[in-house]
């Protein structure tokens, strides 16, 4: 199974068994993204080099505008989508298996987890795993050490407060903060 034939499997199925050859699969794709965030965080690149790596990793070119400062961690890769002129910071974690997608003009602070799997509550079944993606919309603030978790939707122009942990969906154009995090205000005039 090709990570391109994963990435299809697991818009249909939300569920992946221990041991399986999805299973199997993911852990093929999360050597690759091992090797490529080992090279992009143990030595200086230019921001040019970086957009290479991050490319690389994620199995599809970045934008020009597109910044990173490493380290950066991932243990799948190829189920990531950046937008336009995203800007990654210090010491975030991607567990994309389940899909992340990341709007154009998002801001994405240090330390930022983004969380797509779950594993199965029954302890006789806790290798299984249940996915679900994670869509931040256009022009979101996501502040340092945050967590959004699986199948979470963060609509435009959001921000996410620091350390906020993000549980379920975040309206447009509202700030959200605290564990869980839940709607502080909305952004502009009240």
């Amino acid at each position: 199974m090709t990570a391109k034939e994963y990435i299809a499997y697991v818009k249909e199925h939300s569920y992946l068994t221990a041991g399986s050859p999805v299973h199997a699969c993911m852990h093929e794709a999360a050597e690759e993204a091992r090797r490529i965030t080992c090279e992009i965080n143990n030595s200086f690149h230019t921001a040019q080099e970086l957009r290479a790596l991050f490319s690389e990793l994620i199995g599809k070119p970045v934008d020009e505008g597109f910044g990173l400062f490493p380290p950066v961690y991932s243990d799948f890769g190829k189920n990531i989508t950046l937008g336009k002129r995203v800007f990654i910071n210090e010491g975030c974690c991607f567990q994309d298996q389940g899909g992340i997608e990341i709007g154009d003009d998002c801001l994405i602070g240090h330390q930022v987890v983004f969380a797509t799997v779950n594993h199965d509550q029954d302890p006789e079944k806790r290798g299984n795993m249940e996915l679900a993606p994670i869509k931040i919309g256009k022009r979101v603030w996501i502040g340092a050490h945050a967590t959004i978790l699986a199948g979470v939707t963060i609509g435009d122009g959001a921000i996410v407060a620091a350390g906020a942990v993000v549980t379920k969906d975040v309206p447009t154009g509202t700030v959200v903060g605290g564990v869980p995090a839940r709607v502080i205000k909305k952004i502009g005039k009240n």
